[in-house]
């Protein structure tokens, strides 16, 4: 929890009943802490594997390929992740993964479909997420990895690595080969 004390008035925080859970609150101005999710988007870039297509021939579709970046940045420096990240304020999450894939790896992405949302957390204080998941498709740029990212890698739906950085990513990627296998 990032607040021990009252950040109106510094008055330590106690647990008190607030619209029937417990919240850290100030016994002293009342302000609360709700906590509430930090809204994220996450992009599945995919792309037609070997001899694949996407979308439009859904045979082969486990030969469908979806890029990684490995990260550059705790947490889980070293493992792969799904480009994305925080929203700025005010930004539309359209707008957020555009932004993010092209920071993170040098590529213009259309959206196609929100696949859907998923909660995590993240860092070291375990702070709560909210992850809004784009799939979508290249459409223009040069590949490189930026930003946080050290490299990047496309991978088969099939083969995909071990040490994917966060549960909610998991949890996306096998949504999409689960659906691709019941195109198929």
């Amino acid at each position: 929890m990032p607040y021990k004390f009252c950040p109106q008035c510094a008055t330590p925080l106690e647990p008190r009943e607030v619209e029937g859970r417990t919240l850290p609150a100030c016994p002293a101005c009342g302000w609360v802490f709700y906590n509430n999710s930090a809204p994220c988007v996450g992009v599945v870039v995919v792309r037609p594997g070997p001899g694949g297509h996407v979308q439009e021939n859904p045979a082969p579709a486990l030969r469908e390929e979806v890029l990684l970046v490995e990260r550059g940045i705790e947490p889980f420096k070293g493992w792969w992740d799904i480009p994305g990240g925080f929203l700025e304020s005010g930004e539309h999450p359209a707008e957020a993964a555009r932004r993010e894939v092209l920071e993170e790896t040098g590529l213009e992405i259309e959206p196609v479909e929100v696949l859907d949302f998923y909660m995590d957390v993240y860092g070291p204080e375990n702070e709560p997420t909210l992850n809004i998941c784009y799939l979508a498709q290249v459409v223009d740029g040069e590949e490189r990895a930026g930003s946080d990212a050290e490299r990047l890698g496309w991978f088969p739906l099939d083969a995909l690595p071990d040490k994917i950085a966060f549960n909610w990513e998991r949890e996306a990627l096998e949504t999409i080969r689960a659906r691709r296998v019941g195109e198929g």
